[in-house]
């Protein structure tokens, strides 16, 4: 299995997006040249000083100095500046950050699950499932929920992390600065699957943004093959129905993902696959070969109807 799973490019704090992600690099710089400098000192010191008062001549205990005001104030005085300094760049920096929502109204909500990232667009109908789009150029309130455990939402190149708390709405500003697929993942451990609970940020320009929007407001389009019929079939008057929703169908549950739009997504199983017919296939013939843990039961479906299945799923778009 293990070459069917995604590569995933390192991304930091370092390559920023956004004005949120900038300040917060500026700030971890910031702290990187302090603390190299202070320990470069410290080095030089513990390298310099046993040199310098080594005994010499066979005398049995070197010259005793104490009482330097001068360098006793410079030992205080300097890490107290350092103090008061990044005091203040941090609390600027979380106002940069971290602004009053006052009014403003979420322009997304997503909520964490475990393992999964759901994704609900105030604006529209649409609810998508750990890929999530996003325009460049705008600022974006973020609402950050949980159904279960605590979770945490960070995608590093988009700015700071924030914990997600069953029962309490957390809130967060972006502000992304140009197209491009930014990578994440939960930061909090809750649960055997945390290590695969990855998140992938897809910003877009508004004009694609929109496109995709409208694409997917739109309502499952009735199959015209035989083998997706019997999917379909399958999957509204199964099981299937009462953990996921697919919308303009009878499948309303909300346990699982909303699959409306599953097959147009590159990814499965919150990051952990490329979502291909042969994954989808394998996925539903064992979940939990797959993805141990996860909380999709093993129906005992003939090979007949896990193909029909797969195929009514992946033309989903």
């Amino acid at each position: 299995m293990a070459k069917d799973l995604l590569l995933f490019t390192a991304q930091s704090i370092f390559d920023a997006a956004s004005p949120q992600a900038e300040k917060i690099r500026s700030l971890t710089i910031g702290f990187i040249w302090a603390s190299s400098a202070m320990m470069l000192l410290v080095a030089l010191l513990a390298i310099y000083i046993p040199i310098k008062y080594r005994a010499k001549n066979s005398i049995s205990e070197p010259k005793q100095i104490t009482g330097n005001r001068r360098l006793e104030i410079l030992m205080v005085g300097v890490p107290m500046v350092l103090v008061i300094v990044f005091f203040f760049w941090s609390l600027t920096t979380m106002s940069a950050v971290l602004p009053a929502r006052g009014t403003a109204i979420p322009d997304l909500t997503i909520t964490g699950h475990q393992w999964w990232w759901e994704a609900r667009y105030s604006k529209s109908k649409v609810i998508a499932a750990n890929e999530i789009h996003l325009p460049v150029g705008r600022r974006l309130l973020l609402q950050l929920n949980s159904t279960d455990v605590i979770h945490d939402w960070w995608v590093p190149a988009l700015g700071g992390k924030m914990d997600m708390i069953p029962g309490i709405n957390n809130y967060l500003w972006v502000t992304i600065n140009k197209p491009g697929i930014y990578e994440g993942a939960c930061s909090e451990f809750c649960g055997q699957q945390h290590a695969w609970m990855r998140i992938r940020v897809v910003a877009q320009l508004p004009t694609d943004y929109q496109h995709w929007l409208d694409a997917n407001q739109a309502d499952e389009k009735q199959p015209n093959d035989s083998l997706v019929t019997a999917g379909q079939a399958l999957f509204t008057y199964a099981s299937c129905s009462s953990c996921h929703s697919i919308n303009g169908t009878g499948a309303a549950g909300l346990q699982g993902p909303n699959l409306t739009h599953f097959g147009s997504r590159k990814t499965m199983l919150a990051g952990m696959l490329d979502n291909t017919p042969e994954n989808l296939y394998r996925w539903l013939t064992d979940p939990q070969k797959v993805k141990p843990g996860a909380h999709m039961p093993r129906f005992i479906f003939g090979q007949d109807s896990i193909r029909a299945l797969t195929a009514y799923l992946a033309q989903l778009k």
